[in-house]
């Protein structure tokens, strides 16, 4: 298979392992997030309760992150990695069996929805620059791309099947299942020994502040922070929200409410198949543009929609624009970073970007107990629109080349 093929990447025993790992690990994780959500709809009515499972999924890598990526470039990458793991298992049994006792509450869900993302804030940066220890420069792009795949393909199967389960048994179940998944990485991390070089260690915050200082001050690594976040907050809305929505708005249950993350996670396949060659052909200004005109449209139709199957093609159509804009963003930041400091680089990207989704998704869902759903879809709409223009024209995506660190 030719370098630079979209599948290309499965050329490398240690890739194709982890990412089949962590396609099962990926799988329990959206397993589990549709339980968590779903069950939160059942103990309160507060839309802003239910949003804050989504933020406390993400507020941690805000919280965390640059730390995380401080540890990623101070010490061996595969073991934070299973270090981080090792917990989302444990946390993720506890939860499955504090449910199963019915002593779930709707702050304690959220004790335990946060302690995973601590986990994932902690995995994160380490998981990312990782993948340069995983395959070649030049199918680096291919890889990245492909590992988007897998999250979605996780994102297609897995909220229709935890649907399923919590219809037919209970959320327990899920949250049970999703511990059981984190088994698979941990056994390919624990057989995986890449050759790098040993991290040169340096204080915390000394480390932290050489990151800091690299993304403030490199131009494009800038823009791209920046579109990072704005991106985040606009696209928020949609998965903070979507619950009540199919709850409350729909009429819909358990199984819909999975159908509507599938067809998302659908569109995503479908957009990631295509992204790295739209991205080389039209450049990715106006890839990460097609991707907030996608979101932009997929607010509208559901803000309107009256049932599950109206509703649908709105949750394809913004699961191609999530793709879009989130795949291309995460490449621009990953060729920019110098690899003695990639995984601070990719913190800080996180942090940005996933914070302002945690921050998003409380701003959505407490606006949407004053606007309502439609009324607030509708303003998420326009964010995404008016910083279209605005970024487009202050601060514009790199451009080919531009700030590309060397392999």
């Amino acid at each position: 298979m030719a370098p630079g093929a979209v599948l290309a990447p499965f050329r490398y025993p240690a890739f194709r392992a982890i990412w089949t790992a962590n396609l099962a690990s990926n799988l329990g994780s959206m397993i589990q997030s549709v339980a968590a959500a779903w069950l939160m709809t059942e103990l309160t009515r507060s839309h802003a309760l239910i949003a804050l499972v989504q933020a406390s999924v993400t507020l941690p890598i805000l919280l965390f992150g640059v730390f995380a990526g401080a540890i990623a470039d101070n010490f061996d990458r595969r073991r934070i990695m299973l270090a981080a793991q090792g917990g989302m298992l444990v946390v993720s049994a506890l939860l499955a069996l504090v449910s199963y006792r019915g002593g779930l509450a709707p702050w304690s869900l959220l004790g335990f929805t946060l302690l995973v993302g601590i986990g994932t804030a902690l995995n994160g940066p380490a998981w990312q620059a990782s993948v340069r220890a995983q395959v070649g420069r030049q199918d680096l792009a291919q890889a990245i791309t492909l590992n988007s795949i897998a999250f979605n393909l996780a994102r297609s199967v897995g909220p229709a099947l935890g649907g399923v389960l919590i219809s037919i048994w209970s959320v327990s179940l899920a949250f049970a299942l999703n511990a059981l998944s984190y088994v698979f990485l941990i056994v390919v991390l624990l057989r995986w020994h890449p050759q790098v070089e040993r991290p040169s260690r340096t204080p915390m915050l000394s480390a932290i502040a050489v990151g800091l200082k690299f993304c403030a001050t490199n131009g494009p690594v800038r823009r791209v922070l920046l579109r990072g976040a704005c991106a985040g907050f606009g696209l928020a809305g949609y998965s903070a929200l979507l619950p009540v929505i199919v709850r409350q708005r729909l009429q819909g249950g358990e199984i819909d409410y999975g159908l509507m993350l599938g067809a998302f996670g659908v569109a995503s396949i479908t957009a990631a198949l295509f992204v790295s060659q739209l991205r080389r052909r039209f450049g990715s200004e106006t890839v990460v543009g097609l991707g907030s005109v996608a979101f932009i449209v997929g607010y509208a139709v559901i803000a309107r929609a009256g049932s599950v199957p109206a509703a649908m093609p709105a949750a394809f159509v913004a699961g191609l624009g999530w793709v879009l804009t989130l795949t291309t963003l995460n490449v621009a930041m990953q060729v920019r970073a110098p690899n003695e400091i990639l995984g601070r680089c990719l913190s800080i990207y996180q942090a940005v970007t996933f914070g302002s989704m945690a921050l998003g998704a409380w701003t959505w869902g407490t606006l949407s107990d004053t606007l309502g759903i439609p009324g607030t879809l509708y303003a998420a709409a326009g964010f995404l629109a008016a910083m279209l223009v605005v970024l487009r024209l202050f601060a514009p995506m790199p451009r080919v080349g531009e700030g590309v660190q060397p392999g």
